[in-house]
C-alpha cells in the first residue's frame, strides 16, 4: 500500500472531521462541531504550536491522523513534543501507517529541536501500546487528572 503523510490542508477539512470523530468514538468522547472548530483552528493558528499529521493511501484518501504540539520541560530548559492524538482507520491498521506517521513526526520533531515526543494512552489500549512499545521507551510516569 503506498502510504504518504503530510501536513493538513485547508481543503482537508470533511475527510480529517471523519478520523477526529473516528477517534473520539474509539475513546467513548463525545464530539461536536464546537470541539471541531477549535481544534482545527488550532491547526492552522501559526503561533499557536499545535501541529496534524495526515497519513493518505494511494488514492489519496486519508486513513490516519496525529495531532501534536510544543509543550515547554522545565527541567530541561527546552521544548518538547506531545503526541495527543493517534488514529488509523481500523481497516487501514497493521498496513505500516502507524510506522510511516510515527516516522514523520520524528523527522518534524527534530526540525521543531526536540529532543523526544512524549504521549499517553489508555492503560487497555492494547493494539497501540504494542505499536508503541516498538516504537518508543515506555516511561515510569504515572498520569494523574485534577477536575476543576
Amino acid at each position: 500500500m503506498k502510504i504518504t503523510v503530510g501536513a493538513l490542508t485547508p481543503d482537508d477539512r470533511q475527510e480529517w472531521e471523519t478520523l477526529y470523530r473516528g477517534y473520539a468514538e474509539f475513546y467513548q468522547v463525545p464530539m461536536t462541531s464546537e470541539i471541531l472548530d477549535t481544534v482545527w483552528s488550532w491547526i492552522f493558528e501559526e503561533d499557536y504550536g499545535f501541529y496534524a499529521l495526515v497519513a493518505k493511501n494511494g488514492n489519496n484518501r486519508q486513513i490516519g491522523l496525529m495531532h501534536f504540539r510544543e509543550m515547554p520541560s522545565p527541567l530541561r530548559g527546552k521544548k518538547v513534543g506531545f503526541l495527543d492524538d493517534l488514529f488509523v482507520l481500523p481497516e487501514s491498521r497493521g498496513t505500516g501507517v502507524v510506522d510511516e506517521m510515527f516516522k514523520k513526526l520524528s523527522k518534524e520533531s527534530a526540525k521543531n529541536g526536540w529532543p523526544f515526543v512524549r504521549w499517553i494512552t489508555a492503560e487497555d489500549n492494547y493494539r497501540g501500546r504494542g505499536v508503541y512499545d516498538r516504537t518508543a521507551e515506555k516511561t515510569k510516569w504515572v498520569t494523574y487528572q485534577m477536575s476543576v
